[in-house]
């Protein structure tokens, strides 16, 4: 991804990740009174860690009274949020979040608790706060006590009570996604070797380990595709994304142990073009029809094409007149395609795309 904190927060509810890592980023962390720290905070989980690399933290930049000026700054807005450092070697520093809420409450000076009204799971590129979240969360669980990877894939009872659902939502769920994959395979692994020079055998396994590596699926819901992947021994990379304009799991999806964004589809993905192997949506046409008087199916498409690599794939799943509806469309930008039905579902059709190596100029 790519993405900026000058101004507002980034795509991620606060308690996300167990780390974060930043080398030679050329944030100023000194800056508008330790904000971006304040960022920083917010994005990780309690006893997580904040590893910083700089040259500017070299004993040789730090004789600089200048350099030494920032340093103590960034120190002492470290410590106002209740971080420990824990190593100081060569250009990288390691700081560790605390697990104690108590500590905010004993700090002499610093930023203040957020309120409930700034205290949100849906920060979309909310504007910066200055103050302290998460700690009224529920998920304000320390790493050391949380389920360990890859055990958390499958969050227990209490864990899965925090996100409103319950074991049994899940189970279906992954019963659901681990048929879907195996049928999306069965599909694709013809598809994929019908003009490849080597047929799929014993020395050549079959799809995602010599042909897709890197996958988005834009409908994410509880990040089912994404367990299903891992549970079939997919060696895939998934980046499951929340549509705004749906339900917000993305806190799951996160402490499941995947990566995932907030994105609105009406707007452009924040990455490079030609990221991805395998474009994957269910459903996401059904969610997205209310809104397309803020941008069209085909805006929506060619968004999809610029982020697919050439020879990508693009596996879409939904109801069949939305499906059938997409056959112009899917002419104009000169895909291959082919529409499937789905055995025992006549209200769904499964739409398999190819982006070409080459094509002549889009219409």
């Amino acid at each position: 991804m790519v993405g900026s904190f000058a101004s507002r927060q980034l795509p991620f509810p606060y308690l996300s990740f167990d780390m974060v890592h930043c080398a030679r980023c050329g944030v100023d962390w000194e800056k508008n009174d330790g904000i971006f720290l304040v960022e920083v905070d917010r994005l990780l989980r309690p006893g997580g860690y904040f590893v910083w690399t700089s040259v500017s933290n070299s004993h040789r930049s730090l004789r600089d009274k200048e350099n030494q000026k920032k340093w103590t700054q960034i120190r002492d807005f470290a410590e106002n949020l209740c971080w420990d450092m824990l190593s100081q070697q060569d250009e990288t520093i390691v700081w560790k979040k605390t697990s104690k809420k108590k500590c905010y409450s004993s700090r002499k000076s610093g930023p203040s608790i957020c309120g409930k009204s700034h205290d949100t799971e849906s920060p979309y590129y909310q504007l910066l706060n200055p103050c302290i979240g998460g700690t009224r969360s529920q998920r304000w669980i320390p790493i050391e006590d949380r389920t360990p990877w890859p055990s958390r894939v499958n969050p227990n009872s209490t864990e899965l009570a925090i996100h409103d659902l319950h074991s049994e939502d899940l189970a279906e769920d992954a019963l659901n996604w681990n048929s879907a994959v195996r049928n999306y395979w069965s599909l694709l692994s013809p598809l994929i070797f019908s003009d490849h020079p080597k047929r799929p055998g014993d020395e050549d396994p079959s799809p995602p380990f010599n042909m897709l590596r890197n996958v988005l699926d834009m409908n994410a819901r509880l990040g089912g595709f994404n367990a299903a992947l891992l549970n079939a021994g997919k060696s895939v990379w998934v980046m499951n994304v929340v549509p705004t304009s749906g339900p917000n799991y993305l806190p799951l999806i996160l402490d499941r142990g995947f990566i995932g964004v907030q994105h609105d589809w009406c707007e452009a993905f924040p990455t490079y073009p030609r990221t991805y192997d395998m474009v994957h949506a269910e459903g996401l046409l059904s969610l997205m029809t209310p809104h397309l008087h803020r941008c069209s199916t085909f805006d929506i498409f060619m968004e999809i094409d610029r982020i697919l690599r050439p020879e990508g794939w693009v596996v879409l799943r939904d109801e069949a007149s939305l499906i059938e509806s997409l056959r112009p469309l899917i002419a104009r930008l000169k895909w291959d395609s082919r529409v499937m039905g789905l055995e025992g579902n006549s209200d769904q059709k499964l739409l398999v795309c190819q982006k070409p190596f080459f094509r002549k100029q889009l219409q």
